[in-house]
């Protein structure tokens, strides 16, 4: 096993699960301190810049669909990033392994991540949406969704068109934070990274949104 993980081959898939390690046992520390990586990992968001080019909002709509899919929202970008990576680097490595039993050889690093990567985002989505059934969330359980309406929210991930939504965070009365997904009211509205916005109504699983009408108002404060 370990020739497996230490080989050259193996590079990409072995660092893979280092960093989800750093991140497990990191986030392991912070929870016993009281801390929690994963919401300092969520109000770093709003500061990255994924849509640096204007003329490709295809682009960050798909790189949002895609998170959506693999239950980002639903499950904090944190976890889903390890079960990712986790995915990732077993089954890269199990895939080598195979390819060694039946060729007696390790097959080049760059040419099995594409069979890897196919192979890793369902799964991601699977586990994930296990993960976000068995795992205790006092952001889901303490109220009904619909309550969240009313409430201002800020988009930390992806862009918000109409019929493609983006993730906002929110906070309920208790304090306790909440990922959702949520899609401009007006067809023609955008709703980018790092904007704070207010729930107007909610339509199944998404809510609709409109611009923050009232700036006094924060987010980070969970005030509706």
């Amino acid at each position: 096993m370990w020739h497996l993980l230490l080989a050259d081959e193996n590079l990409i898939f072995s660092v893979a699960l280092a960093i989800m390690l750093i991140l497990a046992v990191l986030e392991g520390g912070a929870t016993l301190l009281g801390m929690g990586l994963s919401g300092l990992f969520e109000h770093l968001i709003p500061g990255l810049d994924l849509h640096t080019d204007a003329h490709l909002p295809d682009n960050s709509n798909a790189l949002s669909r895609l998170l959506g899919w693999m239950k980002v929202g639903e499950v904090p970008l944190l976890v889903v990033l390890i079960v990712f990576l986790t995915c990732f680097g077993l089954i890269g490595i199990g895939l080598q392994a195979i390819a060694l039993q039946l060729t007696g050889l390790l097959w080049p690093g760059w040419l099995m991540c594409l069979p890897s990567l196919l192979l890793t985002l369902p799964c991601t989505r699977a586990l994930s949406s296990l993960v976000g059934k068995v795992m205790p969330r006092d952001e889901t359980t303490a109220i009904r969704s619909d309550a969240l309406v009313g409430r201002i929210a800020i988009i930390t991930l992806g862009e918000a068109r109409h019929g493609s939504p983006a993730e906002a965070r929110t906070r309920d009365q208790f304090g306790q934070t909440h990922y959702v997904m949520v899609e401009p009211d007006e067809e023609d509205a955008v709703l980018r990274q790092g904007e704070e916005v207010l729930l107007i109504r909610q339509l199944g699983s998404r809510f609709r949104a409109i611009a923050n009408p009232h700036p006094q108002l924060s987010a980070s404060h969970g005030r509706p």
